[in-house]
């Protein structure tokens, strides 16, 4: 095997430059933001509406698969080295972290160690107009 571990890393790109990686998925204009849903926007991947709602978005799933199939890719190559995927989406709490956290499952079912890192999950929403740009806060 030639993929010593998989570090699988979720990010927003509003909240600042993506992760070095050897793969970033950018989520923000092919995907349909769950921010958008008021009800939604203030849950995280932690939250199963916001799971359902991401995995249930048409080519997800697809995705999903495509990376997990540059990992096994990566993996059949000669030099041993760990493997970094990067998941973006625009703030970081929905699209990439959900789509991080089931490549992450996916992935450790081959028995490689896998570790998962949501850089901005945690942070505090991103207030964006109906385009997906950050909204410049008052008195700015």
């Amino acid at each position: 095997m030639s993929v010593t571990e998989i570090w699988v890393i979720s990010f927003g790109y509003l909240h600042g430059a993506p992760p070095a990686a050897h793969l970033t998925l950018d989520l923000r204009k092919h995907f349909k933001d769950p921010h958008v849903d008021p009800a939604l926007r203030r849950l995280t991947a932690h939250d199963l509406p916001v799971r359902r709602a991401v995995l249930g978005t048409p080519g997800i799933r697809e995705a999903i698969t495509a990376a997990a199939l540059v990992a096994d890719a990566f993996d059949a190559g000669p030099t041993e080295a760990p493997l970094t995927i990067a998941v973006g989406c625009a703030g970081g709490r929905h699209r990439a972290a959900t789509v991080a956290m089931a490549l992450a499952r996916r992935l450790g079912r081959t028995g490689t160690a896998v570790h998962l890192i949501h850089r901005d999950l945690g942070k505090p929403v991103v207030e964006r107009t109906a385009t997906g740009d950050a909204v410049a806060p008052a008195g700015a």
